[in-house]
C-alpha cells in the first residue's frame, strides 16, 4: 500500500454516534415520530389551510409555531438518514432506508406545503399588519426569506406536483450520482481505492505515485463519463424546465435569491476573480514549476509537496490541538464550543469504502447537534479541513438559538465560520515556524489551498454557468463537456500546465455540480470576505481589541440568516457592494505570492 494511505500513524480516528438522533433504522422512536408527525400534519392542514388571511397576528404566530415543530421533525429524521447514508453510501440496505425515509417525509410534508404558499398571498399590509404582534415579529426573518419567492411561486397544484415529484427526479438521479462514485474503484499499487483515496495521492511525495494515481483516475472515470454525463444532462434539463415555470432569468437566479444576495454582487466577484486570474494562480504556479525545474508542471503536480517536503504524518490527536489551540487564541468561547465536537461523538474521521469522500458539517436540527464528517489523512491540508468544518460547527451550533426555522443562512454568509477559522489555524501555524524551509512549504500550502477556494471555485462556477447555458440548445455529449472543462481550466490555471487527455473526465467527480448547482461560488464568496474580515481584525487586536473585535464575529455568527449581509457586515466596516471589496480580498493572496517569490 502507498504511503500515503497508511493510518497507522494518525493515532485513533473517531466515528460518529448517530444514537442522539434515533438508535437506528429500525429504532421505535423513529417510528413514533413519523407516525406522530403524519397526524400532527394531518391536523395542521385541517386547522389552517385557507385560513391564514383571516387569523390574528397572535393566531398566525402559534400557526408558525406549530409548523415549526412539525418540520423540525421531519427535517431531524431526513438528517438522521442523510448522515447514515453518507457514512456507507454502498450498502443497499441504508440506500433503501434513506430513499424510504425520503418518500415517507415527503408524502408526510404535502399536508404542510399550502402554509408558506399561503403566507406568499397574503397582501404586503395585510401582513405588515399582523407583524404588530411581537409573537409573530420574532419571525419576521423567516416570513422575509419565504416571501422573496414570491414572483416566482406556482399554483398550489404544480408545487405539489413538484413536491411529490422530487423523490423520483432530481433526489433519484443525485442518489444515482452518489452510490455510482461511491462503487468506483480505482487500482493503483496493488490496492482498490475509493476516489477520496485516489485524489489524496495526488499529494504524494513520490512523483510516480502521482502520476500512476491521476492517470487511473482519468481512466476509471473517463470509462463511466458517459453514466455521469448522462446524469448532469438530465438534472440540468430538470432545472431548466422548472426555471421556465418559475420564470428565474437566469439558471443561476434562484441560487443568488436564495443566498440573499445581488446578481451584481456575484457578477463582481466573478469578474474580479477572472481579472485576478494571472496575478494569482498563473503566477503561482510558474513559480511552482520553477521550484520543480521545469517550465511547465504536469497536471498531476498541482497539489504536489514542494521538493524537500518531508510529508511528515500529522496524527489526530495534534490535529485536534492545532486547531483548538488557533480558535482560543481568537475567542475562548469559539474554542469550547469547538471542544464539545472533540469530546462527544459528533465526527466521523476515518477514510473507508462507501463512505462520502468528501468533508462536510451538517447542522441537523437545534434540537439535536450539528454533525461533521472529514476523510482525514494526516497532512497539513487535512488539519485546514478540520478547522473549517469545525469552524461552520461552532456557526451552526450557535445558530441553534434562532430555532428551526431561522438558524439556516445563506450558502454565502455560511463559508464565512469556516474559511475564518481555516484562516486562524493557518496563521497560529505560521507564527509557530521560524524555520524558513518549512514556513516556505506552509505558505506555499496556504497559497495553494486559497487558489482552490477561491480560483477554481470560481472556474467551476464558469463551467456550470457555460454548461447550463449551452445545455439550453440540447443534451451534451461526455466530450462536450469535457472540452468545457478544458476551457475553463486552462483559461483559470493558465499557461503553466501540460494537460493530458486523461483530465478530461475530472469533471465527473465534483458533487457539488449535482447536489447544489452553483453553490460553488460561495467558497470564493467567504474567502475574499474573510480576508477582509480578518484585517479588520489584525487592526482591531493591534489597539488591544482583538477581544471586542472576537465578541461582535460571534455575535455575527449567532444572527444566522435572520439579517441581511449589509447589516450583519456592517459593523466591521465592510460592504460588499463596493467595487474595491474583491480586489481588497484577493490583494491577500497577491501579498503572500510575492512573499513567496521573495524566499
Amino acid at each position: 500500500m502507498p504511503d500515503s494511505l497508511n493510518h497507522a500513524d494518525l493515532g485513533e480516528l473517531p466515528a460518529w454516534d448517530l444514537s442522539d438522533l434515533y438508535a437506528g433504522p429500525d429504532c421505535p422512536a423513529l417510528a413514533a415520530d413519523l407516525t406522530q408527525a403524519d397526524a400532527d400534519a394531518a391536523a395542521f392542514a385541517e386547522r389552517y389551510q385557507g385560513k391564514l388571511a383571516g387569523l390574528s397576528g397572535a393566531e398566525l404566530a402559534q400557526a408558525v409555531a406549530d409548523y415549526e415543530k412539525l418540520d423540525e421533525v421531519l427535517s431531524k429524521v431526513m438528517s438522521f438518514a442523510g448522515l447514515l447514508y453518507a457514512s456507507n453510501m454502498a450498502d443497499p440496505n441504508i440506500g433503501r432506508f434513506y430513499q424510504g425515509m425520503s418518500e415517507r417525509v415527503t408524502g408526510i410534508s404535502v399536508h404542510l406545503l399550502f402554509f408558506t404558499l399561503e403566507i406568499n398571498r397574503l397582501e404586503d399590509a395585510a401582513l405588515e399588519a399582523k407583524l404588530a404582534s411581537p409573537a409573530l415579529a420574532a419571525y419576521r426573518p423567516f416570513l422575509r426569506d419565504t416571501r422573496i419567492f414570491r414572483p416566482h411561486q406556482l399554483a398550489d397544484e404544480l408545487e405539489k406536483l413538484l413536491h411529490e415529484k422530487y423523490v423520483a427526479g432530481r433526489a433519484a438521479w443525485t442518489r444515482l450520482f452518489d452510490e455510482h462514485l461511491a462503487d468506483l474503484r480505482f487500482p493503483i499499487r496493488g490496492d482498490e481505492l475509493t476516489s477520496a483515496q485516489a485524489l489524496n495521492l495526488l499529494s504524494s511525495t513520490d512523483a510516480a505515485v502521482r502520476r500512476e494515481a491521476a492517470q487511473v483516475l482519468g481512466e476509471v472515470l473517463g470509462k463511466n463519463q458517459r453514466t455521469f454525463a448522462h446524469i448532469m444532462n438530465t438534472l440540468i434539463k430538470d432545472k431548466e424546465i422548472e426555471d421556465r415555470w418559475r420564470s428565474y432569468a437566469n439558471p443561476w437566479s434562484s441560487r443568488n435569491l436564495a443566498n440573499q444576495v445581488e446578481d451584481e454582487v456575484v457578477d463582481a466577484l466573478l469578474s474580479s476573480v477572472r481579472a485576478a486570474y494571472p496575478r494569482l494562480s498563473h503566477r503561482y504556479y510558474a513559480l511552482k514549476a520553477k521550484w520543480f525545474g521545469q517550465d511547465k508542471l504536469d497536471y498531476w503536480d498541482r497539489n504536489a509537496p514542494l521538493p524537500g517536503d518531508d510529508d511528515r504524518k500529522i496524527p489526530w490527536a495534534d490535529a485536534k490541538r492545532i486547531v483548538r489551540d488557533a480558535y482560543a487564541r481568537f475567542s475562548p468561547r469559539m474554542a469550547e464550543i469547538g471542544q464539545h465536537f472533540f469530546d462527544n461523538p459528533w465526527i466521523d474521521v476515518p477514510p473507508r469504502p462507501g463512505k462520502n469522500p468528501g468533508a462536510f458539517a451538517h447542522p441537523v436540527v437545534p434540537s439535536a447537534h450539528p454533525y461533521l464528517l472529514l476523510n482525514y489523512m494526516g497532512r497539513t491540508r487535512d488539519v485546514m479541513t478540520l478547522a473549517h468544518e469545525l469552524g461552520h460547527g461552532v456557526h451552526q451550533y450557535l445558530c441553534r438559538e434562532q430555532g428551526h426555522l431561522q438558524a439556516s443562512t445563506p450558502l454565502t454568509l455560511a463559508e464565512t465560520a469556516s474559511v475564518f477559522g481555516e484562516m486562524l489555524t493557518f496563521r497560529g501555524l505560521l507564527d509557530a515556524t521560524t524555520d524558513p524551509k518549512k514556513r516556505k512549504a506552509l505558505l506555499a500550502g496556504k497559497v495553494e489551498d486559497m487558489i482552490n477556494t477561491v480560483v477554481r471555485q470560481i472556474a467551476f462556477y464558469q463551467f456550470e454557468r457555460k454548461l447550463h447555458t449551452e445545455r439550453r440548445e440540447g443534451e451534451l455529449s461526455a466530450e462536450r463537456i469535457a472540452d468545457i472543462w478544458m476551457e475553463v481550466q486552462t483559461e483559470s490555471l493558465g499557461p503553466a500546465f501540460r494537460w493530458e487527455d486523461s483530465y478530461r473526465p475530472y469533471w465527473t467527480y465534483i458533487g457539488h455540480f449535482v447536489h447544489s448547482p452553483f453553490y460553488v461560488y460561495a467558497y470564493a464568496f467567504g474567502d475574499c470576505l474573510v480576508n477582509s474580515l480578518y484585517a479588520a481584525y489584525q487592526e482591531a487586536a493591534a489597539k488591544g481589541q482583538g477581544a471586542e473585535f472576537a465578541d461582535k464575529y460571534m455575535e455575527m455568527l449567532s444572527a444566522a440568516g435572520t439579517l441581511h449581509h449589509t447589516d450583519l457586515l456592517a459593523p466591521f466596516g465592510l460592504n460588499l457592494k463596493d467595487p474595491s471589496f474583491w480586489n481588497k480580498g484577493l490583494g491577500l493572496l497577491d501579498s503572500f505570492i510575492t512573499e513567496l517569490e521573495g524566499l
